[in-house]
């Protein structure tokens, strides 16, 4: 004859049986965590996404009175292959906590004798990244640090396969505009080659506080902090309208074998020969006209480029090249009207 035990009584014996199966020094090992022992219990793993995709929009418009379509959007490897390699490291600092950034990983090989330290590069990238015998930036609790490198590096010794390691193609058909009165061609036939070098989005955690910029504009103290480094090793384009950048002040320009890096001039040391770009964005007031909207500063763009087939009206005219073009000291206030 069977009798019914209730559940909860089933499973208090369970675990007083198991529990009675042990020595009895077991339970001396036992402990009870504290409040205090608990709070310096935390997460040191971060998660690690491996990514391999290509990208196609059809069109992308935006439309106010008129409207403004980016046609035929489309992301890739080189020669339309899968946009492959990549890595992204996602985690939340702690107080000072030291994690992948920039060229770090440079400097991890230059420390362990895989990189030759008398390239000013590597010696850079080793004075730079090195932070209390780990490599990268110490950030500030809460800040959230996603890193954007490869998944495979190649030869650790080889520079150059650590610079090449992630490749990437982009092309967009044209970028038009249209209205009551038609529409219009503004660039067509973009098509940019290159390699993407470290990249890093931060999440400042800022809390509440607030800054003032050089230009009196008020800004969060939590904002998104963008580093990047890319280098264009081939891009084409043609121009359809003019007054659209007061470098050219002419319509049908086409260029053809543009390149973007950093190799000449004076501002080459750190960057490995790839372009770089920096900017924050946050939440801002301006103080000219005391709109609050989205602030875009400390922007910084530094590259040298190469354009060596410029032509007007179907004909080439020559090259153009530009040495340590720099965008600095700038910032914009973006707001609805």
């Amino acid at each position: 004859m069977f009798t019914r035990i209730p559940l909860c009584q089933f499973i208090t014996g369970l675990c007083f049986a198991s529990g009675a199966a042990l020595p009895l020094s077991a339970f001396a090992d036992f402990k009870p965590l504290t409040d205090s022992t608990l709070s310096s219990v935390t997460g040191q793993a971060g998660v690690t996404i491996e990514l391999e995709t290509k990208l196609n929009i059809d069109r992308i418009t935006w439309t106010d009175e008129g409207a403004l379509s980016v046609n035929g959007f489309r992301l890739s490897g080189h020669n339309d292959t899968t946009l492959d390699n990549l890595k992204l490291t996602v985690d939340i600092a702690g107080d000072g906590e030291v994690l992948e950034y920039g060229f770090s990983e440079i400097a991890r090989r230059a420390a362990a004798g895989q990189l030759d330290t008398s390239n000013p590069d590597v010696a850079d990238a080793l004075a730079k990244y090195s932070v209390g015998g780990s490599f990268g930036k110490a950030f500030n609790s809460g800040d959230m640090v996603i890193h954007l490198g490869a998944t495979d590096y190649g030869d650790p010794a080889n520079l150059n396969d650590y610079l090449r390691a992630v490749d990437f193609e982009l092309g967009i058909d044209s970028l038009t505009t249209s209205g009551s009165e038609g529409s219009a061609n503004l660039f067509s036939n973009i098509l940019l080659q290159g390699y993407v070098g470290p990249t890093d989005l931060i999440i400042r955690n800022g809390g509440t506080s607030t800054r003032t910029l050089g230009n009196g504009n008020t800004v969060s103290g939590s904002e998104l902090q963008l580093d990047t480094h890319f280098e264009i090793t081939n891009g084409s384009l043609d121009w359809d309208a003019a007054d659209l950048i007061f470098i050219f002040n002419f319509a049908a320009v086409g260029i053809e074998g543009l390149q973007i890096h950093n190799r000449r001039g004076n501002d080459t040391l750190g960057h490995f020969g790839m372009a770089s770009a920096t900017a924050k964005l946050s939440q801002g007031t301006s103080a000219g006209s005391g709109k609050s909207g989205l602030s875009i500063h400390d922007v910084e763009f530094r590259a040298d480029i190469d354009m060596p087939v410029f032509k007007v009206g179907g004909t080439s005219i020559g090259s153009v090249q530009f040495t340590d073009f720099a965008i600095k000291n700038t910032t914009m206030m973006v707001y609805g009207h």
